[in-house]
């Protein structure tokens, strides 16, 4: 029987990896902060163990003794997706841990160099970490989240007015992916040896943000009149101009995502769903549709520093 220790098991997405991973027989290890420990289920296969990746190698270590795979679902700033990740590789190493699947559940954070968006960087300064472990790397690629590309943040859906906004001239299929089927995937993965210094993309589903806006109609049951916003040149033009007078990177980082999305770079390449038959992930569709009218009436969201998304 495996034994997975997880970070973050009790956030929107970590939680749900640990359910994925006891429903596979998976042994788990819960690592929470003291506040979020009664968030856990009580199950018998499942020890929650109370820290955080701040404590250090050492205070970290005894918590991944006998661990085979380390799974990372944090999400934070430089503090916790480099610093503090990087503690929980040095002491997977130290206690022999074979392999560690690091907080990276985006889009193809490899398709595209430095500076094009700020928490692909994080991610891919921590995985340089990686070249010089003993502990391989699994990196899950599953595109954007629906439960956050459809929000607010990245300014497509505008319920009162009924729009739907673009860039470019949405032909190009995108990669989305539901975060309970992000967490389905990634159990598997976990428990799937051959993973094993690799980098595993699988998806939910591929379609073009004018096949989106045919599914988000349907689901709603009304029109929502479509925007061109510009090209892909006038967006790169709005992402530095924001960057020059935003107050916080949130008022840009949905759009950095955006570009590499419908530019391409942030592609999924060799999807790997084949090799995980037993998971049968939602369409767009049936997830808009299960998400109910609220979902299109979403309040307006302004990130804040202690809530760094994980994905897009």
């Amino acid at each position: 029987m495996t034994t997975v220790l997880v970070a973050g098991a009790t956030g929107s997405l970590g939680s749900l990896i640990v359910k994925n991973l006891l429903e596979r027989g998976a042994d788990v290890r819960a690592l929470v902060r003291g506040a979020s420990k009664h968030k856990l289920p009580t199950h018998p296969r499942l020890t929650p163990y109370v820290g955080d990746l701040t404590d250090g190698a050492a205070a970290l270590q005894p918590l991944v003794d006998g661990v085979e795979v380390v799974v990372s679902a944090v999400q934070g700033g430089p503090e916790i997706i480099i610093d503090g990740q990087r503690e929980l590789l040095r002491a997977a190493e130290r206690a022999g841990v074979h392999r560690m699947i690091p907080s990276d559940f985006s889009i193809n954070l490899y398709g595209y160099g430095y500076g094009v968006n700020v928490l692909s960087d994080l991610r891919r300064t921590f995985a340089d970490e990686f070249d010089s472990s003993t502990v391989a790397r699994t990196s899950v690629s599953i595109g954007a989240f629906p439960e956050y590309f459809l929000a607010d943040v990245h300014e497509i859906l505008d319920p009162v007015v009924g729009t739907f906004s673009m860039w470019g001239d949405g032909t190009r299929p995108i990669d989305i992916t539901t975060i309970p089927d992000t967490a389905a995937y990634t159990a598997a993965i976990a428990l799937d040896p051959k993973t094993a210094g690799r980098e595993v993309h699988v998806v939910g589903q591929q379609l073009s943000m004018l096949e989106l806006r045919n599914e988000v109609e349907a689901a709603s049951g009304r029109r929502w009149n479509l925007v061109r916003k510009g090209t892909l040149r006038d967006l790169r033009a709005e992402i530095a101009r924001r960057q020059f007078t935003a107050s916080s990177m949130f008022e840009y980082l949905a759009l950095q995502y955006q570009i590499a999305m419908f530019d391409g770079t942030a592609s999924l390449r060799d999807v790997r769903n084949a090799d995980y038959p037993d998971v049968l992930p939602t369409s767009v569709a049936a997830y808009l549709a299960g998400s109910g009218a609220a979902h299109f009436a979403v309040p307006e969201k302004n990130w804040r520093q202690d809530e760094w998304p994980t994905a897009v």
